[in-house]
């Protein structure tokens, strides 16, 4: 199977995922089960999309939230990424913040709003702290445990080979760890998301996806919730195929480090 064909597979059963469930959303919407106003049907959600679009709000909400996510997201990647390796590659560092990373990473980022609220105010600083708190543990966890699995074989193969200390770093141990490494960026990702929507519902001013949810919810607005969900959605899997996908496929398949599934 050629990799068009995968690629068309891969999208139909993606579109009939989404159209099967689009039919019991709708089915559940017209049942009449819940009033309208708390589940309004896809045309009605598709049409508060459409005019939010048309007059720029949502997307200005959803530059605002974006920014927020990739500032705090990339804070994450900065710290996160060289704390793994050195825990991994340390014993003293290890020692010291591994502690502290299974203590902090079960607490979740939302509980802490209000006291980064107290700290540093209503706003982006706020927000993107909040992301970055939320995205650095797993980085890190995940960049401890590749580092940690790469195999002795190859490290003692490739130094016979006389690889030299730089050699084994880049050419063995960050290729053996990279889909730790990509996991925990995706889990990261993911846990940012869930980081800046809480924080904007509560430390944001005005502008983000997280106060479109809450604003809407004051005024009984579940189309707009819903629409501003769908922009959520859309952009998590927009980044999932287009960031992700990519970066794993240059990488770790390239390299042979994932088994790719078939049919």
């Amino acid at each position: 199977m050629t990799k068009n064909q995968q690629s068309t597979r891969t999208l139909i059963r993606g579109a009939l995922s989404l159209l099967v469930t689009a039919a019991l959303y709708e089915a559940v919407a017209r049942s009449g089960w819940f009033p309208a106003v708390l589940l309004p049907t896809i045309p009605t959600i598709v049409e508060a999309l459409i005019a939010s679009l048309r007059d720029g709000t949502m997307i200005w909400h959803a530059a605002y939230t974006l920014y927020r996510v990739m500032f705090g997201f990339a804070l994450a990647i900065v710290v996160g990424l060289p704390l793994g390796i050195l825990m991994a590659r340390h014993q003293r560092v290890e020692h010291f913040f591994l502690p502290l990373i299974s203590a902090l990473m079960p607490i979740p980022s939302f509980a802490l709003v209000p006291l980064f609220m107290l700290w540093f105010g209503i706003g982006n600083v706020t927000t993107i702290l909040i992301v970055f708190y939320a995205a650095t543990f797993p980085m890190a966890f995940n960049t401890w445990s590749g580092v940690r699995s790469v195999n002795p074989l190859w490290l003692r193969a490739a130094g016979a080979m006389g690889a030299d200390e730089n050699s084994l770093f880049w050419k063995v141990i960050i290729p053996g760890a990279s889909p730790f490494i990509i996991t925990g960026m995706r889990q990261a990702f993911l846990r940012a998301w869930i980081g800046v929507v809480g924080a904007e519902m509560i430390a944001a001013s005005d502008w983000g996806l997280g106060w479109v949810i809450f604003d809407a919810k004051e005024f009984l607005n579940a189309d707009v919730m819903l629409a501003a969900l769908v922009v959520i959605g859309f952009i998590g899997f927009a980044f999932e195929r287009l960031v992700f996908g990519t970066l794993e496929r240059r990488t770790v398949q390239r390299w042979g480090m994932v088994r790719v599934a078939k049919g």
